[in-house]
């Protein structure tokens, strides 16, 4: 078969990127359709150049870095893809890959992270952030948005297929495009790059983009609040001065680290807090596969991806994690204090063997396996 692999863009290296280069290692010999790249990331993912093309999109003045100022093109510049000689199309889509133009006589496959985040369901959070619920500035890009929808929402039709992250995303995809996913396949995570330690100290970690909807903020104002526990937090963004302003002495903010540096405080860890709701969420996966358990706000992806028990919840020697239900800091607190009150229930043993369900090996048997029966589905 020939294939297509569609993209959105290869700019940054986050999480999709890493499933979206194990495709183009299934299939060697895939041509590759991004809206727009850069050199530096097709030298990371080790992808060929020649095998890529980029839309019109990549011409335009600062493409490369500010390619997101470009969202009302992007509908229109993915359907520019010809891909009419292609027998079987992955697409690979949290925005508008999966609207590639198809026929009757192709294949098409979605591996999808999330219908568009900031036109559905992070939409009225996302106007807020930018200052664009009033205004003429706000009123075109609110209409845009709604232009968005309307074309996310037809285009679903173009998928045979629908392979979401994750049982919640799985949900999302019903709720938004009223279609029923194929199977569900979790993202690989790099847990072998973590080794276990089994002997933990006297600190929780959490470390994330410093973006609002990350809730690091949170997370610092409920340390803040408990002077007797430590709490390292790792990562730079756009809150890094509100968030540093707002640390107590229990709190040591120490910004942008090193891969190494995050694995080596992940590895000694009493726990990872993490309070995003996320569609999947691979730290927290990272450090359970260093053996240190979660404290999760119980929402999302993070229900998945922590094998935990609510707070006043009825633990066993397989739970990885606590749970806190509300985005408060009164309900992190409660899961710090029941964790603190049940550490004897984590095996870091155990811990990480619950993360080695995550593993990269794990997701291409399952992405090979799965593909292979979609094909076999529609071409009987």
């Amino acid at each position: 078969m020939k294939v297509a692999i569609v993209h959105e863009w290869l700019t940054v290296i986050a999480g999709s990127e890493s499933c979206f280069k194990e495709f183009a290692q299934i299939y060697p010999e895939a041509d590759i359709f991004v809206l727009v790249s850069t050199n530096d990331s097709l030298v990371k993912l080790n992808i060929d150049p020649s095998r890529v093309t980029n839309s019109f999109i990549q011409k335009l003045p600062k493409a490369k870095t500010k390619w997101k100022n470009y969202l009302p093109l992007f509908p229109y510049a993915v359907e520019q893809f010809d891909l009419s000689e292609y027998d079987l199309i992955i697409s690979s889509s949290h925005a508008v890959a999966k609207g590639v133009i198809t026929n009757a006589n192709q294949i098409h496959i979605c591996y999808i992270y999330s219908p568009i985040r900031y036109a559905w369901d992070l939409y009225h959070q996302y106007l807020d952030e930018a200052n664009l619920k009033s205004g003429l500035k706000g009123f075109i890009v609110k209409q845009v948005l709604h232009y968005i929808r309307r074309w996310d929402r037809s285009t679903a039709n173009n998928v045979d297929e629908f392979i979401p992250i994750s049982k919640y995303i799985e949900k999302r995809v019903w709720r938004t495009y009223r279609r029923k996913s194929y199977k569900v396949i979790y993202p690989p995570v790099a847990v072998n790059e973590f080794k276990l330690r089994e002997e933990k100290e006297d600190f929780y970690l959490t470390a994330s983009r410093l973006v609002p909807y990350k809730k690091i903020g949170l997370i610092v104002e409920a340390f803040a609040q408990m002077p007797n526990k430590k709490l390292v937090v790792i990562g730079d963004g756009p809150e890094f001065d509100k968030i540093k302003k707002e640390a107590k002495e229990n709190v040591q903010i120490m910004g942008y680290q090193k891969f190494e540096v995050l694995k080596d405080h992940m590895q000694r860890a009493k726990a990872f807090v993490f309070a995003a709701e996320e569609d999947f969420g691979i730290i927290p996966i990272e450090a359970q596969a260093c053996g240190t358990p979660v404290i999760a706000y119980g929402k999302g992806g993070s229900l998945e991806t922590v094998n935990g028990s609510f707070v006043n919840e009825e633990l066993t020697e397989n739970t990885t994690g606590i749970y806190f239900k509300e985005q408060e800091v009164n309900s992190l607190i409660d899961a710090v204090d029941y964790f603190e009150k049940n550490t004897q229930h984590f095996n870091p043993v155990k811990v990480r063997n619950f993360a080695l369900n995550f593993s990269r090996e794990l997701f291409v048997e399952n992405i090979e396996t799965t593909f292979q029966e979609i094909v076999e589905k529609h071409t009987k």
